[in-house]
C-alpha cells in the first residue's frame, strides 16, 4: 500500500558527506595545526568530559567551550576550529534527492530523522533551508536519542503521528535499516542517488519493497 510519509536521514543521504571519514580527517587536520599528535589531540577531549552533544540540547557553547580550554586555543583558533567543523559536518546538498523529495511536498508528508550535534539545527537551516520542506525534523540532540535505539523512530512516529506502516525510511547505515524494519517501518539502504529516487518513488506510488 502506498505511504503516507517519507522519512529521510541527512548525512550521507540528504547531504553529501562521509560520516565514517570526516570526523577523522577533521582531528588530524587540527592536530597538525596545533602542533600536536593525533593522539594527544584525542586524548585532550576525552579528559574534557563534554557534554553529549549528540543527546543534549542547548549545550553548544559549553561543549565547544570546553574544546577551546582542552586544547588551549585562542578565541580565533576556536572560531576557525567550529566554523571549519560545521563545513565538515554538512557538507553539501544532495541537490537531485532534495528537488524530486520537495516534489513530492503535497503528496506525502516529509520528514527527518538524523543523528545530530547541538547546533545542527542552525547550521542545516543556514544552508539548506530544510525547515521550508520537512516537517517534523527529527534531530537526535533534541529527542535525546541516537538511531539505531528503536526509540529514536518512535519519537519520529509520535511528531509525524503515523503508524510505522505509513512510513518509508531511507538511511546510508544499514544497522539503522535494519532497527527502522524492526519497527515495523519499510526502508532503502541508500547507497545511490538515482537508486534511492527510483525506490521512494515506487513505495508512494504503492510498490515499494519492504
Amino acid at each position: 500500500m502506498p505511504v503516507r510519509w517519507v522519512l529521510l536521514d541527512v548525512g550521507g543521504v540528504l547531504e553529501l558527506v562521509d560520516d565514517a571519514a570526516w570526523p577523522g580527517r577533521f582531528r588530524a587536520r587540527w592536530a597538525e595545526r596545533l602542533g600536536m599528535t593525533a593522539d594527544d589531540f584525542s586524548a585532550r577531549l576525552v579528559a574534557a568530559d563534554l557534554p553529549d552533544a549528540a543527546r543534549e540540547t542547548g549545550v553548544v557553547d559549553r561543549y565547544w567551550g570546553g574544546i577551546g580550554t582542552a586544547l588551549e586555543l585562542s578565541a580565533l583558533q576556536l572560531a576557525d576550529m567550529r566554523a571549519d567543523f560545521w563545513d565538515a559536518y554538512c557538507g553539501t546538498l544532495n541537490q537531485p534527492l532534495f528537488d524530486f523529495v520537495a516534489g513530492l511536498r503535497g503528496t506525502v508528508g516529509l520528514a527527518i530523522l538524523s543523528n545530530s550535534g547541538d547546533g545542527a539545527r542552525e547550521e542545516e537551516e543556514r544552508r539548506f533551508a530544510f525547515s521550508a520542506v520537512f516537517d517534523p525534523i527529527c534531530y537526535s540532540h533534541e529527542i535525546g536519542v541516537t538511531k539505531p535505539d528503536p526509540e529514536a523512530w518512535r519519537s519520529a512516529l509520535r511528531q509525524m503521528r503515523a503508524s510505522p506502516d505509513e512510513v518509508f525510511f531511507v538511511d546510508d547505515v544499514a544497522e539503522n535499516i535494519e532497527a527502522a524494519r524492526a519497527v515495523g517501518i519499510r526502508g532503502h539502504l541508500h547507497v545511490a542517488t538515482e537508486e534511492t529516487i527510483r525506490v521512494i518513488a515506487a513505495a508512494v506510488r504503492g510498490s515499494g519493497r519492504p
